[in-house]
């Protein structure tokens, strides 16, 4: 039995404004609720100044999450190695504040501004950029933008394998050459041209095709379970 127009004019009207609301919420609230919550920071130097720092820090209650190092060189390595996204070192001419913009460029803003807020009246801050953004991206917002286009392009290919009806091996190797080409162009994009990113060029290639490979996987997958409502 079919709905009746008016039953499904009804649910037009109340799920797109529903739709709406939920996007609404999973993308603005959390920019609007944005906050450090155990963020991990190091905090390294003498042990009376390091204290102090290290007291600062835990001042702001479940927004930090301290780690102590030796000595500047120690910080530095463990912000090379993710460890921590940025460090403080208390020094005799001020604190020096370590920070890491290509791993995140906010958070790299944050810590320079607490520290140079929670700093004694006339003291020098000096920040340096122990692993900085690339230069053709500073603030990461290119390599962003661009999850929405691989999004696109990965449900685009899903779709298509979908409604052009291939099945098994032929519709996993669509699937996966479409992949490929998306991530070799994306990357040539990306790296070579626009110089947003500034690894391994065939690694970022590798890893650009493997999402686009796993969200059209994932579409298709969806549409050979529930047909053409698995596209929606």
């Amino acid at each position: 039995m079919s709905t009746p127009p008016d039953r499904r004019a009804v649910a037009v009207v109340l799920l797109i404004p529903l739709v709406v609301t939920l996007a609404l919420w999973a993308f603005a609230w959390p920019a609007a609720r944005i906050a450090p919550r155990d963020l991990p920071v190091g905090v390294a130097g003498a042990a009376p100044a390091a204290g102090q720092l290290q007291q600062q820090f835990e001042q702001r209650e479940g927004a930090f999450e301290v780690h102590r190092f030796d000595d500047e060189a120690a910080a530095r390595e463990a912000i090379e190695d993710r460890v921590v996204y940025g460090a403080v070192v208390a020094g005799p001419e001020g604190p020096h504040v370590l920070t890491a913009s290509a791993a995140s460029p906010v958070v790299a803003q944050l810590l320079r501004e607490a520290v140079t807020a929670a700093a004694p009246e006339g003291a020098r801050v000096q920040v340096t950029d122990v692993v900085a953004a690339p230069s053709g991206d500073p603030r990461g917002s290119a390599l962003g933008a661009s999850v929405l286009p691989l999004a696109l392009a990965g449900m685009g290919a899903g779709a298509a394998v979908t409604l052009l009806g291939l099945r098994g091996a032929r519709a996993a190797l669509t699937l996966t050459g479409s992949a490929a080409l998306v991530g070799l162009a994306a990357t040539a994009v990306a790296h070579s041209w626009l110089g947003v990113i500034t690894g391994g060029w065939w690694t970022e290639a590798g890893v650009l095709a493997l999402t686009v490979l796993a969200i059209s996987a994932a579409v298709a997958g969806l549409a050979a379970l529930l047909g053409p409502r698995g596209l929606g």
